[in-house]
């Protein structure tokens, strides 16, 4: 579905990655498929392009993700 390098924008809304909750407005964030990281759910570790409180890499499933045009 996605592969490494792929340019992507990733619905962060609700997610808590290590002390950072992100809000509901953060629908959008861009940024950079690293690898996948699971088959079943289809996880992907994905390189933001800016950092949110010192959060610049979260993991995601696929259904929060798609691709950038």
């Amino acid at each position: 579905m996605f592969h490494p390098g792929q340019t992507v924008r990733v619905n962060l809304a609700g997610l808590r990655v290590k002390n950072v909750t992100f809000q509901s407005a953060v629908t959008d964030a861009v940024g950079n498929v690293v690898k996948q990281t699971s088959e079943n759910p289809p996880m992907y570790l994905v390189r933001l392009l800016f950092s949110f409180r010192g959060v610049d890499e979260v993991e995601v499933s696929a259904d929060r993700m798609k691709a950038a045009s």
